[in-house]
């Protein structure tokens, strides 16, 4: 039988541990916190976001960091893959907006639970609080494994042992580390799918406030890189929501390379000016004895009026009746551009990805083995791969997973 040695209790790992199981492998999984899936636990709010009902074309798209490479993996094991398997397991799942599939019980701890049994059933060897020291390898051939000063031999081993986000789950960049080691090429670890933070004060009045269906534009140095339409949050040091979330990638990029970054909010995406500028004046008609900032009370959440006549050199007691047709266009360009300085993302620790990883062009596609290190398998975001909220990120997983799993059990060194 082939020896595999997984290295990483998350969903790639666990996936990889049970296709492996299921090759006909010698499969022992080490694990180096108290229980699997800890950071798997967490994702969706606790709910796990399994996958996305997209298409492989769609999900490669929502894979922004090197989802091509991944085509091979998707097309063998696809969203509609990922259903059929869970339900296999006995996991009911749901499908709900944005094309997303979670479990019916809303439960991650259930998605943990239907892979372990599965695991127990293929006799997958798992050993908890087991820190991996050191993947030995001898003439680029993988040997085994180094736990507490124990050798652990392996025709075969599967490196899953996620980022360096969430550290607390386990997530601490480790395998990045070992791949180092072992002569990979690692680009540059930044923070994705990432809170961002904001210079102006103002976002602290407006903590805890959403918007929905606004666009939010992301400049660099003067020049628009992209822009999103959704929601997002204020938060006492910034913003999030998943537009922000998004975007993140993005900005973590560009700050790194000190630039001067900025959002630019439109509050009214679905107004042109003119028509924004029409809404406005029918506003100020309608409350035209009334102070500006009771004339906004249909157009504006409460806690956003102040802010939004203060970047406008609007003082908010003054009548409707007085407002000026420049003053009125100063108005309306916050409307559709309020602006934020972004001075940094939140800590690495408190992404829900890692961006950055092992250059995909040192792993083989098809099968996720090194191309520098023969019986080396990689998964997860150990590569350099990530996507968007929405699933996409769990669905490269399983599928990664699904692809080392198998050519591992096959494999002879």
């Amino acid at each position: 039988m082939t020896k595999v040695i997984v290295i990483g209790g998350g969903p790639a790992g666990m996936m990889s541990a049970i296709r492996a199981a299921e090759g006909g492998a010698q499969v022992t999984l080490f694990e180096k916190m108290n229980r699997l899936g800890r950071k798997l636990s967490i994702t969706g709010k606790g709910r796990c976001n399994l996958t996305n009902a997209a298409d492989t074309a769609e999900i490669i798209k929502n894979i922004p960091r090197n989802g091509k490479f991944l085509f091979s993996a998707l097309e063998n094991f696809t969203a509609v893959d990922t259903v059929n398997f869970f339900e296999s397991l006995g996991l009911k799942t749901k499908h709900e907006r944005g094309n997303r599939i979670f479990p019916e019980s809303d439960n991650a701890a259930e998605v943990i639970d239907v892979l372990s049994k599965k695991l127990a059933v293929l006799n997958v060897e798992v050993k908890l609080n087991a820190r991996v020291d050191e993947i030995i390898s001898d003439d680029k051939k993988v040997r085994g494994v180094e736990v507490n000063g124990k050798f652990f031999e392996a025709d075969a081993i599967i490196l899953a042992t996620g980022g360096a986000s969430y550290p607390a789950t386990g997530s601490t960049g480790d395998g990045f580390k070992f791949s180092r080691e072992l002569g990979h090429t690692v680009t540059e670890i930044l923070p994705a799918l990432v809170p961002l933070e904001i210079e102006e004060d103002f976002v602290k009045s407006l903590q805890g406030l959403s918007l929905r269906n606004v666009r939010v534009s992301l400049i660099s140095d003067g020049q628009k890189i992209s822009e999103l339409f959704g929601e997002m949050l204020f938060t006492h040091f910034g913003v999030s929501g998943p537009v922000i979330l998004t975007l993140s990638r993005q900005v973590a990029k560009l700050l790194s390379e000190k630039k001067f970054v900025e959002l630019l909010i439109n509050l009214k995406p679905a107004l042109t000016p003119e028509q924004l500028n029409a809404r406005v004046l029918r506003d100020f008609e309608k409350f035209k004895r009334k102070t500006i900032k009771n004339a906004l009370v249909e157009l504006l959440p409460g806690k956003l009026i102040p802010v939004v006549l203060d970047l406008s050199y609007l003082d908010e007691e003054r009548r409707v009746d007085e407002i000026t047709k420049e003053e009125r266009r100063r108005l309306i360009e916050v409307l559709r551009g309020l602006p934020l300085t972004v001075t940094k993302t939140r800590p690495l620790d408190e992404a829900i990805v890692t961006s950055g990883g092992v250059a995909v062009k040192e792993i083989n596609p098809k099968t996720m083995q090194s191309k520098i290190v023969s019986g080396l398998f990689i998964v997860g975001e150990v590569a350099d791969v990530d996507g968007n909220t929405g699933g996409f990120n769990l669905q490269a997983a399983w599928a990664m997973g699904n692809a080392a799993g198998k050519f591992a059990a096959e494999f002879k060194s």
